[in-house]
């Protein structure tokens, strides 16, 4: 059940950010539901790839090779989902951390967690 409510919660996050962020198009909010649910898919198997073949990268900036991974999520993302549109590299890194933002600060309210760091259940 979480599952899909952060799959929800980021896809309402992708649609207010692709109509307020330039260079980034999206069809409709099936689409964007699409796009949130193939991001989830991309995080959990390309990702993890994507940083132990970039790890000497990220380690020599300290971490900040990490927005590059995720702005080429993105773009990867962009490829596979008809309807939505990112015109380049810098729209789709703004994008990838505008929504890393947006959805930490939502899943922060959505799911609040226990001090000793457990999620509180209903």
């Amino acid at each position: 059940m979480n599952f899909l409510l952060k799959i929800l919660i980021t896809a309402v996050n992708v649609f207010v950010l692709a109509y307020v962020l330039p260079g980034i198009e999206i069809k409709d909010f099936l689409t964007a539901v699409i796009v949130a649910f193939v991001l989830a898919i991309l995080d959990a198997i390309v990702k993890p790839l994507l940083i132990l073949f970039t790890l000497p990268a990220t380690i020599f900036t300290l971490g900040l090779f990490l927005f590059v991974i995720n702005a080429v999520i993105i773009l990867i993302d962009a490829y596979f989902v008809h309807g939505f549109k990112v015109e380049g590299f810098w729209y789709a890194l703004l994008f990838s951390m505008c929504l890393s933002l947006l959805n930490s600060f939502v899943h922060k309210r959505a799911f609040p967690e226990k001090s000793d760091g457990r999620h509180i259940q209903d």
